[in-house]
């Protein structure tokens, strides 16, 4: 049963046939009678009574009379819920994101999205690979999510957005006689005698940093941590230096690390995915800001 449905229904008592229902909702009468016999189907029970040319209602047509027209009443006063949130002066868009993502471009998204549209909340939600963002956006926990890969993602029965792409790059405490200079390009060999700071295996951050250590030359990982939250102060304490995808850069520098681009790095793909219908007005208008940052950023690139 849907809405529909229930709208054809009360169309044909309210115009007295089939015929003059059609005419008044701009259907095909054999669709018009085709969604009734399947709605009497779904119910189990016979709507109509057939007369002739004509149609009277059932008993069972007539109880459900009310039920119907108070459902579409409450349908209306959902769209016109919708209608004001079109303006966008309440409501919540969730969003599920990764690490690093949630780190930039989360921040100048929701930064903007909070100058314009002041009255809506922007909830996160942490989800830690690919696959998890994926799922919280097929099961509606969110509208919308983040995140970040080896590679671009394609994901079947989902929108993609590719947002940016985020080179590694080499976090460290300033170090004024050693190999990590600020902004100034360093290659992995370089990186030789340091303590690295890295994640558990499986990420593509963490693989970085065994392609770095398993070139020898003293250079190992001091430190494992599951929470990348942890990984600046570690590194502005002096454990050990870290890499990580250049969303990082600007919070590192404002803290007062170093920050040096790899040479010849990955790249972390940062893509938006989202339900190809159904949004909420919010959420279309997050998604829509997301795209002209994309597109920005490609710009500049």
């Amino acid at each position: 049963m849907d809405a529909r449905q229930l709208e054809y229904f009360l169309a044909i008592v309210e115009h007295g046939g089939f015929s003059k229902a059609a005419a008044a909702l701009h259907v095909a009468q054999p669709s018009l009678s085709q969604a009734m016999a399947n709605l009497e189907a779904d119910l189990g029970v016979a709507l109509f009574h057939r007369v002739g040319r004509g149609v009277v209602l059932s008993e069972a047509g007539a109880e459900l009379l009310e039920p119907s027209r108070r459902v579409l009443r409450d349908m209306t006063a959902v769209r016109d819920t919708a209608a004001a949130l079109s303006g966008l002066h309440g409501g919540t868009v969730e969003v599920a994101t990764m690490p690093s993502p949630g780190i930039e471009p989360l921040t100048t998204l929701v930064q903007r999205f909070a100058e314009r549209y002041p009255a809506v909340t922007v909830s996160t939600q942490a989800a830690f690979t690919p696959d998890e963002v994926v799922s919280m956006v097929r099961s509606g926990a969110c509208e919308l999510g983040l995140l970040g890969s080896a590679s671009p993602v394609a994901v079947s029965g989902l929108d993609v957005l590719q947002v940016e792409d985020q080179p590694f790059v080499v976090v460290a405490a300033p170090q004024p006689h050693g190999p990590i200079r600020d902004d100034m390009a360093i290659r992995p060999d370089e990186l030789a005698g340091q303590k690295l700071i890295a994640s558990r295996p499986g990420s593509l951050m963490r693989s970085i940093v065994d392609e770095i250590t398993a070139g020898g030359s003293g250079t190992g990982i001091v430190t494992v941590v599951d929470h990348r939250t942890s990984i600046l102060p570690l590194v502005l304490s002096g454990v050990g230096v870290a890499v990580l995808p250049s969303s990082w850069t600007s919070l590192a520098r404002r803290c007062g690390a170093v920050v040096a681009p790899i040479e010849h790095t990955a790249h972390l793909h940062v893509a938006m995915v989202s339900l190809p219908a159904h949004l909420t007005p919010a959420a279309r208008a997050f998604l829509a800001l997301t795209t002209s940052l994309a597109r920005q950023r490609a710009q500049k690139n």
